[in-house]
């Protein structure tokens, strides 16, 4: 049983018997009253979002999530291919189910596929990736001041915010979770 005081992101809980997996939350204390935790959830199963609030003391069973690590092998039309390394079976999930979790991921790289008693409802890619520039802006000389992002696409397609310094050719660093440039490499 997990209580609401101790809820993380990413955790999974079973609430009115449906499978919620805590996307945010926040404690608030105010001036007048009992404390309370306000959550926003995602149905594992259907997929829909949902604000909840609740005290502190509250509990539920945690829910029994299977994270299997899998090779992605390639796209083919709206279907992503997945490999099991051990048994070496292979999986494959629609497009509408994997959603941007695929962005940042190349061919050949382990991801991780959630399931709750059989169904898989996400995929969580790598949290960081190293990714080549293919298309960007050069960037102007002397342009020194901080914090100026320019657009880039990645090898994958997708596109990401990076300092003015970096070029077509370099490789970085990607966090997939934010989507956020972290260094080149």
């Amino acid at each position: 049983m997990v209580s609401a005081g101790d809820f993380r992101n990413g955790m999974t809980v079973e609430i009115e018997g449906k499978v919620l997996q805590i996307v945010e939350f926040q404690h608030v204390k105010p001036g007048k009253g009992a404390a309370f935790v306000r959550t926003k959830c995602k149905d594992v199963i259907n997929g829909g979002v949902v604000e909840k609030t609740f005290r502190p003391t509250e509990s539920f069973p945690q829910a029994p999530i299977e994270r299997k690590e899998m090779q992605y092998l390639y796209k083919d039309g709206e279907q992503y291919i997945y490999m099991d390394m051990e048994s070496y079976e292979q999986l494959s999930l629609n497009e509408e189910l994997v959603g941007d979790a695929m962005k940042f991921v190349k061919e050949n790289e382990m991801c991780r596929i959630c399931s709750y008693k059989g169904n898989v409802f996400s995929v969580e890619p790598p949290m960081f990736v190293e990714l080549e520039i293919t298309d960007t802006e050069p960037g102007l000389r002397g342009d020194t001041a901080t914090n100026v992002m320019k657009p880039a696409t990645v090898e994958t397609g997708a596109e990401i915010k990076v300092p003015i310094f970096v070029n077509i050719g370099d490789k970085i660093q990607i966090d997939t979770r934010t989507s956020e440039y972290l260094k080149r490499v």
